[in-house]
């Protein structure tokens, strides 16, 4: 995915082919689809599939750029890596029919293949033919690709989905040592993600199972009250443990005291693997040491879910009206409003005033709605600054000016507008 919505800096809310809904949609019982859905951020297209409308697209972009940022921060190239996944490849994992949650799908010759949920057997087929040596590394590569998984349940609205978009990044060095300290770095960078889309103060580092890859694997996981996930919260040292793994043992190696910790619902918005060399191994991934030793390349895994972040941020940043964004990924940082035909030129020029100086902002200049309609939709939406232009507003050659957070309002006069903005 590109930047391509940040060269977009206005719209005019009359031209923004979505509408606002009054009323939730039945079927959703999560807030976050429901207000999203409500705000005409995306649509639900069946159970677990959802579309993305230009309001929800934007900030879906937003949260991609942010991660890209820090995923390059820390060495990553971005490649991409197809959708459709042939069966040897993964019998030589033994994943293929081990894989609970795949879409297989057939050529028409009959050959069958995968719709991949993960991708760690191909970015290795791919490594394989590219690293010799030693000097070859380390290696760092990252992708934002579409996944399929066959889930029995998809529920809670972008929480739990079908098809969905992925950050997967995968590392690969020469020695447990590299790979410690690159595990540790990406976790750092994870940290400024969560903090940069406003989930800093609600995410924690959680110890969780490794399944097939290593005792333990490392989840970030956010506090909800709506989430699906249960851990045990040092609030002092900011470090959780999955209930997976919740047990006397694990609590004794990790050095934690069961009264220290609070039980709490969360979400996963990010998990990081040390894969070791359970799939450079039956792949062919090596390289030759210095002294010419053949050995395995080892392998970390590292994802996070830019769609399901978009769900976790709304659930924990809305109110009885609404969604508020935070700034850094709102889909614009103002909401023009114009009310009655006395304020329609004043506003215009104002549009065009932020238009020149490349400010974000939607434009609410729609004749057919009342200012009670255009303000509940304004919160409804979330952006972060309202500004209303109005035959009141006017007499004092002033603007009203209101965050989204903030049940107060103040007057700016016009000629500071552009100042006050940034």
């Amino acid at each position: 995915m590109g930047d391509v919505y940040a060269t977009i800096y206005t719209m005019r809310q009359s031209e923004l082919f979505t509408k606002t809904q009054k009323e939730a949609p039945k079927d959703e019982m999560a807030k976050n689809a429901q207000l999203l859905e409500r705000a005409g951020f995306i649509y639900k297209n069946m159970a677990g599939v959802y579309s993305f409308l230009p309001l929800g697209l934007r900030v879906l972009e937003k949260i991609v750029n942010i991660i890209r940022e820090e995923m390059n921060a820390i060495g990553g190239q971005e490649l991409h890596l197809p959708s459709l996944q042939k069966p040897e490849l993964w019998a030589k994992t033994n994943r293929w029919n081990s894989m609970t949650n795949w879409f297989t799908t057939k050529l028409k010759a009959g050959a069958e293949l995968g719709l991949a949920a993960t991708h760690e057997e191909p970015i290795t087929e791919i490594l394989s033919h590219h690293i010799d040596s030693y000097k070859d590394l380390p290696k760092y590569v990252y992708q934002f690709q579409t996944k399929f998984r066959n889930e029995e349940r998809a529920k809670s609205g972008l929480l739990r989905l079908r098809e969905f978009l992925m950050k997967d990044l995968y590392s690969f060095v020469k020695t447990e040592k590299e790979q410690n300290e690159f595990y540790e770095k990406c976790a750092e960078a994870y940290y400024k993600i969560f903090n940069r889309v406003g989930l800093g103060d609600r995410t924690y580092r959680t110890f969780a199972s490794g399944g097939e890859f290593s005792k333990f694997s490392d989840e970030f996981q956010t506090l909800c009250d709506s989430g699906e996930d249960t851990i045990y919260l040092d609030e002092k040292n900011k470090v959780a443990v999955n209930i997976e793994v919740y047990n006397d043992e694990v609590l004794k190696e990790l050095g934690l005291d069961k009264k220290d910790l609070k039980e709490k619902k969360a979400v996963e918005v990010g998990n990081i693997f040390k894969l070791g060399t359970r799939f450079s191994e039956p792949l062919g991934l090596t390289f030759k040491d210095e002294d010419g030793v053949e050995k395995p390349v080892i392998m970390g895994s590292y994802g996070i879910g830019p769609g399901r972040l978009m769900g976790t941020i709304v659930e924990n940043h809305n109110d009885e009206n609404g969604i508020i964004w935070p700034k850094s990924i709102a889909p614009f940082a103002v909401h023009l409003i114009s009310l009655g035909v006395e304020a329609k030129e004043k506003s215009d020029d104002i549009y065009d005033a932020f238009e020149k100086a490349k400010v974000e902002v939607l434009y609410d200049d729609r004749e057919d709605k009342t200012a009670g309609e255009k303000f509940a939709d304004a919160d409804l939406i979330g952006i972060p600054l309202r500004i209303v232009v109005s035959k009141k507003t006017l007499e004092k050659d002033s603007v009203e000016v209101k965050n989204r957070s903030s049940k107060d309002a103040k007057l700016i006069k016009i000629k500071d507008i552009n100042s006050y903005v940034r």
